[in-house]
């Protein structure tokens, strides 16, 4: 990926996470996103992102020196395959589990994981099934 191009959905546009220890969310968010086939986008000593998921440092000019809390973050998946890839990834990049790949009780054919990123985060992986995009996604460039 370009970094003078951003794909973005339709609701968020981006979410900035701050973080306590950067290179351990660094080492799991490319393990995780690797699992997902989303490419990073820049990597510095106070950020990382990835289309539209900001990180950085409380100590980036970004975060004003505060830390976020914890949030809810699902990332879209293609399959149950790629979902259960996303799990294994982040496991090994220092996540602690937070339900295991399965099916959920929140429409048919919600198949998810949820891991706990090194920052607190409950982070999860869908795949909602079988479908079809109108549009891979909103480019922006610039």
């Amino acid at each position: 990926m370009e970094t003078d191009q951003l794909h973005r959905g339709r609701l968020i546009d981006h979410l900035h996470l701050i973080v306590e220890d950067l290179p351990k969310c660094l080492k799991f968010y490319q393990a995780v996103l690797g699992a997902l086939n989303i490419p990073m986008g820049d990597i510095a000593d106070d950020h990382f992102w990835a289309d539209e998921l900001f990180v950085s440092s409380k100590d980036s000019h970004a975060a004003l020196g505060q830390l976020t809390g914890r949030h809810h973050l699902a990332f879209q998946a293609d399959s149950t395959d790629t979902v259960e890839a996303f799990y294994r990834a982040g496991l090994a990049a220092g996540g602690t589990d937070n339900g295991a790949p399965g099916h959920r009780p929140y429409h048919p054919g919600y198949y998810a994981a949820f891991l706990i990123d090194p920052a607190g985060n409950n982070i999860e992986a869908v795949y909602h099934g079988p479908s079809h995009r109108s549009v891979a996604s909103v480019e922006v460039k610039f």
